[in-house]
């Protein structure tokens, strides 16, 4: 009934929230102070200025009212709803009594800290057919803060400047390179010495990567530092492109482009005055498609460092030379003063997909130590030597399918860690992960659509024969979550915790011995940071990704996280995770000590999937409708036409759109609700084999005696 409950509210919730809009309105209240480089770095204890909370990222917050005795007092203070059915991986900021925090597609809004009262919302108004440009989710992770201003990007490559106390709009560019191809944004700017740096995303549907830092005053760019190389025949735009073209071979920025895109993580050393930017994979993944199967292809998979007023580069390390496996390096970094080896050193700290963990010098990019801290198949070891990593024979050849470790959803996500200065420890929302990888020419570009030249189906489909009880532990079996705490100063694991299906949310850690997290089946747990130990949790009736955050105000701490099931886990992985009825609800929750506000509880009922009434087509339709299915749709949709969630399961609506299926497909008849034409894909025949897909699908869901958690009436 538990689960039922916490279901039912969530649906209900979506409902309200896609009716929720509320234009800026003025805090005349509110006393707001400047938000400076200085404040950021003096770093009030009460405050929450950056993503991080700091420039170091370390996402630890100094107060101690909450801590490991006092914890189990912890209560919910207020909740407000958010204005999207999509996922929320935001981390709200604090400034002078005001919480800022977004939400999906670039929906920015401000409360009251500590009563909840809303300020005001700004919504970019992003057309909702963009969705399809992206990889996973329409999400956004969180604003930034300078001057009288918050800044903030939308989906579809708009970065906004708005006024702290109104939320009305100041200025706006279009961060783009071009408008033709698949760039978005999902991460959170950072602002360093006034300007406001960015980055993009869209390496699966073929862009090439690139930072740039705007005047946070003017939104008049400064500085661009691409992190591929572009075409040699049009010139490079300085010495380190040309330098690092020499990684690539063949014709790169064709095929793919070359991808490279900063999609989420940076850190900022005030005193060394240098930018660190984490560098996401290739398009397309495949490296024989991308470059002949040869060369490193800088600086993909790659943390690198640049002087932050200029962009000029001055370092990298390359975590997956020639990346194969979408081994990003753009999870999160932080920075730290350790001893290692009873030497003081200034470190910067990523555990990448990859699945090891690296200690660099964050001065000189020195590799300082590498180590695994979750299963890895693809390479042995780090060579210490030459920094690179000894790889598995034959795992790079993908003209067989074979299981590789980590899955491309990585060993770490972008979910990000915290350390602790008092424990001494970082902690990883890490994942048990594993796929099959193998070699899919049939097209080097795919323009608009996913274009990893490798097979999909075997990394989303499972057989059709096995029962849905099964399927959910399967999901557990190829994406588990672990939460592993880690000492960076010998690379050594301290303790760890088991998790559920994929990763759980983002961390917080504390002074008062605690590590907050959230987890997909809707619990918001407090553990002790030096042991893990459960210490205080709540159902919270819907998945959380995002990562908490803590302040004070009056003499009071508080701790908040914004809550939003999606993501890459709400779209391709319906096969393993539709069994699980997860559903979104979009919401803000504060809590402080001996608090009592409840969330509302509502009824569900279980719907069956219902027999399908359509002819199902030819064996020939069926069987070339899934090779399709797998190309356009199972991104979206799901693995198997099932979906996990977040998207329409075409399955129980087959039945009513089939008159309309050419339409929908192909001319974009509902492309106000997220479906786009895909005519210049899709030919009229095409779109009748993948319905007869979607068809069988149905039927055996049927047969199958699927149901799904709807909101009773």
């Amino acid at each position: 009934m538990r689960n039922v409950q916490r279901a039912a509210c969530a649906a209900i919730a979506v409902l309200c929230l896609s009716a929720c809009s509320r234009e800026p309105v003025a805090n005349n209240e509110s006393d707001l102070q400047p938000v400076t480089g200085a404040r950021i770095v003096s770093a009030e204890q009460g405050e929450w200025l950056s993503h991080g909370r700091d420039y170091a990222e370390q996402r630890f917050s100094p107060l101690t009212q909450i801590n490991d005795q006092t914890v189990k007092e912890l209560g919910l203070a207020w909740f407000a709803p958010l204005p999207t059915r999509r996922g929320i991986e935001a981390t709200p900021l604090m400034a002078d009594g005001v919480l800022y925090v977004t939400a999906s597609w670039g929906h920015v809004l401000a409360f009251d800290a500590r009563s909840g009262e809303p300020l005001w919302h700004f919504d970019p108004k992003v057309p909702k057919d963009y969705g399809v440009r992206g990889c996973c989710d329409a999400v956004n992770r969180g604003a930034a803060l300078w001057g009288d201003k918050v800044y903030a990007a939308s989906y579809d490559g708009r970065l906004n400047a708005l006024d702290r106390n109104t939320g009305e709009l100041v200025w706006q560019v279009d961060t783009r390179l071009n408008t033709e191809d698949p760039y978005t944004v999902t991460g959170a700017p950072r602002i360093v010495n006034g300007l406001v740096i960015i980055g993009n995303g869209g390496a699966e549907l073929g862009v090439r990567g690139y930072v740039t830092a705007y005047d946070a005053e003017s939104g008049e760019q400064r500085w661009r530092f691409f992190t591929v190389p572009g075409n040699p025949a049009e010139g490079f735009e300085d010495a380190t492109q040309a330098r690092i073209a020499k990684t690539w071979y063949g014709q790169w920025w064709e095929n793919g482009k070359g991808g490279g895109t900063a999609w989420d993580s940076f850190a900022f050393d005030p005193a060394l005055n240098l930018l660190y930017i984490g560098v996401g994979n290739g398009s397309s993944w495949n490296r024989k498609i991308r470059s002949e199967g040869k060369g490193d292809n800088l600086f993909l998979s790659s943390i690198v460092a640049v002087k932050a007023d200029t962009g000029e580069y001055v370092w990298h390390y390359q975590t997956t030379p020639g990346d194969s496996w979408d081994y990003t390096a753009t999870q999160h970094m932080i920075l730290a003063d350790i001893a290692i080896d009873g030497e003081p050193r200034k470190v910067i700290m990523q555990a990448p997909k990859n699945g090891f963990f690296y200690v660099l010098d964050r001065e000189s990019g020195e590799l300082l130590s590498a180590e695994k801290y979750m299963p890895v198949n693809w390479a042995s070891h780090v060579d210490m030597e030459t920094g690179r990593p000894v790889e598995a024979p034959g795992l790079r050849d993908g003209s067989f399918p074979g299981m590789i470790q980590p899955a491309p959803s990585g060993a770490h996500n972008w979910q990000p860690m915290s350390y602790s200065p008092k424990t001494g420890l970082v902690y990883i929302p890490a994942m048990v992960s594993g796929a099959i990888y193998a070699d899919d020419f049939s097209a080097k570009d795919r323009g608009g659509v996913w274009n990893t030249n490798y097979a999909i189906a075997p990394m989303l489909e499972v057989p059709d024969a096995v029962p849905v009880e099964q399927r959910a532990q399967m999901g557990e079996m190829l994406l588990k979550s672990v939460l592993v705490a880690r000492d960076p100063a010998s690379n050594r694991e301290v303790w760890r915790a088991e998790g559920g299906y994929f990763s759980s949310s983002g961390l917080l850690s504390t002074a008062g011995n605690l590590l907050f997290q959230g987890d997909l089946d809707g619990i918001f747990r407090a553990r002790a940071a030096d042991t893990g130990k459960v210490l205080w949790q709540t159902d919270v009736q819907g998945g959380l990704m995002a990562s908490p955050m803590s302040y004070s105000l009056d003499g009071e701490q508080y701790i908040a996280v914004a809550q939003g099931w999606g993501g890459i886990s709400g779209l391709p992985y319906g096969a393993v995770s539709g069994p699980r009825n997860m559903i979104n609800i979009s919401r803000l929750m504060v809590y402080k000590l001996g608090a009592e506000a409840e969330l509302p509880s509502v009824e569900v009922t279980e719907q069956r999937l219902p027999k399908p009434t359509l002819e199902p087509g030819t064996d020939e339709q069926r069987a070339e409708g899934r090779e399709l299915f797998n190309l356009y749709c199972s991104v979206c949709h799901g693995g198997n036409a099932i979906s996990a969630g977040l998207i329409s399961d075409l399955r129980y609506r087959i039945n009513d759109l089939g008159d309309s299926w050419q339409a929908i497909v192909r001319d974009g008849a509902m492309a106000s609700l997220g479906m786009p034409a895909r005519g210049e894909f899709v030919s009229e025949s095409e779109a009748e084999a993948i319905k007869a897909y979607v068809i069988e699908q149905a039927r055996l869901g049927h047969e199958r005696g699927e149901k799904r958690l709807v909101p009773a009436r």
